[in-house]
């Protein structure tokens, strides 16, 4: 009996431990490890209790079944193997979150990137039908927030036409569709018309995805090549 305790109570522990090291890492409670022997050195873990965030406590995240877990696993790891482990060392990315009903302020979200802290949330339940592109955009936010020198908005609002203003913020605006268009017209989406960084970050996720277009207008391909171009000052070896 003496013997049973001591198993339960060093597995309790070491449980512990293991939670105490996740938060000390990214600040992040309640969450488990899933997969941290990756190719590329990502480290993935998931929530197994809600959590909250923020100084107002306004993030918002929720676990999820096991079954859904491994399930949008395998879509996830594909897409993020994209990425070499040197290239993510460069951009400030290693630690992975898998959640549902990602929200900030009430307002549900794909994904909150932190580079600061290494780590990119996700939610799992998130729609399905751009479930893969959002995972390069929000990928993209952190290798923006990395290297703003290489991503200068001014240098892409110039792009467009002169009449046209992004808002102040993206969600300072009611351009959220994230249908490609057919018609791109300098944007990939109705959401990259909100901001610089979210069209940029909407032009990467589509090339990331190699979402094909016919026929890209004159506006479209000055940002293709920007962001191709710049990419490569990140690091010389990276292919879209």
């Amino acid at each position: 009996m003496r013997l049973i305790i001591l198993i339960i109570l060093s597995s309790f522990i070491s449980s512990q431990i293991y939670a105490d090291t996740i938060y000390n890492l990214i600040k992040i409670p309640n969450l488990e490890i899933y997969d941290i022997k990756t190719p590329n050195k990502l480290r993935y873990f998931y929530a197994k209790r809600p959590f909250t965030l923020g100084i107002d406590n306004n993030i918002n995240c929720y676990n999820s079944k096991k079954e859904i877990i491994d399930e949008k696993y395998k879509i996830i790891q594909k897409n993020l193997n994209r990425y070499s482990q040197n290239f993510l060392k460069k951009i400030n990315l290693k630690y992975i979150v898998l959640c549902e009903d990602l929200s900030i302020s009430n307002t549900n979200t794909a994904g909150i990137p932190d580079h600061l802290m290494k780590t990119l949330i996700l939610d799992i339940k998130f729609n399905e039908k751009y479930f893969e592109r959002v995972i390069h955009h929000e990928v993209f936010h952190i290798i923006n927030d990395t290297f703003k020198e290489f991503f200068n908005e001014e240098v892409w609002s110039n792009f467009n036409v002169n009449e046209f203003k992004y808002a102040e913020c993206s969600t300072c605006t009611d351009k959220l569709g994230l249908d490609t268009y057919i018609n791109t017209k300098g944007f990939f989406s109705e959401y990259s018309q909100s901001t610089a960084s979210e069209d940029m970050a909407e032009v990467f996720s589509h090339l990331m995805i190699e979402k094909k277009l016919k026929n890209p207008d004159p506006i479209l391909k000055k940002k293709i090549q920007f962001i191709k171009k710049n990419l490569l000052k990140v690091d010389q070896n990276f292919t879209l």
